[in-house]
């Protein structure tokens, strides 16, 4: 045999084996193994990024976190094509996100996985009610047709009338989701509205829009102007998705909110005009005066006036 030929020998194809294609070696696992149907494994519509994490998922227990964050750090995927796979899967009915009060009154977002979403979604049939009887309506005997004879016959009875069955009021169909709260428009409405021409990850709903709505009214109250608080909601911004923007805002309009405006000091009492110029008869000079009369120069002493003599200012 030459160094260039192979010890291995040629495998002969099974009579059961596959001309071509895939071929399995199967092993039958007991334990650290997953179900997955092949409603999931062959989905027709999702794409590989879903039905991955959709067994990654599936294998998890109970209580394990599965967000995007959290698959993130587990996962060689982005953030992004996490949160579009997570998307697929809830259209497609296998997962299910809803957002719950906790009793610290903290909102979380509780997770549901469906293994088999058509049978576990499928709405159970009401019971089909049963017929009512006729009241004095006998059954006949099945087991013979011939009844046997006797000595005295008893009298026939009548059975008394059964109670008609009351029939069954069908299932009350579960109430409908309240639509939104609707609003009038507002000058903070129209803000939040707006956010989405800054940055389209900053689009809002509108029952997010009328939830958020108050705090922005508090600021406006406050004298804070609307573009102030525009630029506030948008201004850096993290990178990537956002995944909540209205918890994003509530966040910025509850912990950034500026105090209220101090009270603003009274104004000052305007001055007195100064007194108008008065002409000194004797000397011509001009000075401020409320009156006519003469200047200080001009003026005799005090206690001197009314007596006889010439006056020294005027000579």
């Amino acid at each position: 045999m030459t160094p260039f030929e192979s010890t291995a020998r040629a495998s002969t194809p099974s009579r059961h084996s596959p001309a071509a294609g895939v071929t399995h070696v199967r092993h039958r696992h007991t334990t650290h193994f997953t179900v997955i149907g092949n409603h999931l494994a062959q989905h027709p519509t999702l794409s590989s990024t879903a039905i991955g994490i959709a067994v990654r998922i599936q294998s998890l227990p109970d209580g394990t976190r599965v967000g995007i964050r959290a698959l993130a750090e587990r996962l060689p995927e982005s953030e992004y094509k996490i949160a579009a796979a997570l998307k697929e899967l809830e259209a497609a009915g296998y997962l299910r996100r809803s957002r719950e009060r906790t009793a610290g009154q903290r909102i979380v977002t509780r997770t549901t996985y469906y293994e088999c979403p058509d049978t576990e979604r499928r709405p159970e049939r009401p019971a089909r009610p049963a017929r009512p009887t006729r009241p004095g309506h006998r059954t006949q005997p099945t087991h013979s047709t011939h009844p046997q004879p006797v000595d005295n016959p008893a009298p026939p009875t009548h059975p008394p009338a059964a109670p008609p069955t009351p029939t069954p009021s069908p299932p009350e169909s579960p109430p409908a989701s309240p639509p939104p709260p609707s609003r009038e428009r507002t000058p903070a409405a129209d803000l939040l509205a707006g956010l989405r021409r800054s940055d389209a990850r900053l689009a809002l709903s509108v029952r997010e829009i009328t939830q958020l709505t108050p705090a922005v009214e508090t600021w406006l109250a406050r004298g804070v102007p609307a573009e102030q608080v525009s630029r506030t909601l948008t201004a850096t911004l993290p990178g990537g998705i956002i995944v909540r923007a209205s918890a994003l805002l509530a966040h910025r309009l509850t912990e950034w909110l500026p105090p209220v405006l101090p009270s603003a000091p009274p104004a000052k009492a305007a001055a007195p005009p100064p007194a108008p110029f008065q002409e000194c008869p004797h000397c011509e000079r001009v000075f401020r005066s409320p009156s006519p009369g003469r200047c200080r120069d001009c003026r005799p002493p005090a206690g001197t006036e009314g007596r006889g003599g010439t006056d020294p200012g005027c000579t």
